[in-house]
């Protein structure tokens, strides 16, 4: 079974940046897709990103296109995620998870991380 720990979340003035980053073992990492969701209070946990296991293609969810990157380094089983041009409402946990393909992961994650905060003050 594969075991994700995320870290970088913190506290960040609207139009900052961030870095996110989730270290995994337990699996051959790079035959998972990974992906970011996150979740604001009284909301539903929400898809962020999603990047394949070799890392050739990647999904965002509309309100972070342009903003959001998502990378992942098989070599040292890692993956991040670049925030920039934060706002207010990218406030949330944000959670790491782990797929069989981009697809399912959006809809089926097999295994989450447990979830760092991000808060972007205005």
């Amino acid at each position: 079974q594969v075991q994700l720990v995320e870290s970088g979340g913190g506290l960040v003035q609207a139009g900052g940046s961030l870095t996110l980053s989730c270290a995994a073992s337990g699996r051959t990492f790079s035959n998972d897709a990974m992906g970011w969701f996150r979740q604001a209070p009284g909301e539903e946990r929400k898809f962020v990103a999603g990047i394949s296991g070799a890392g050739g293609r990647t999904r965002y969810a509309d309100s972070v296109k342009g903003r959001f990157t998502i990378s992942r380094d098989n070599a040292k089983n890692m993956m991040f995620l670049q925030m920039s041009s934060l706002k207010p409402e990218d406030t949330a946990v944000y959670y790491c998870a782990a797929g069989l393909t981009i697809a399912l992961l959006t809809t089926r994650p097999f295994q989450w991380g447990q979830g760092t905060q991000v808060t972007v003050s205005s």
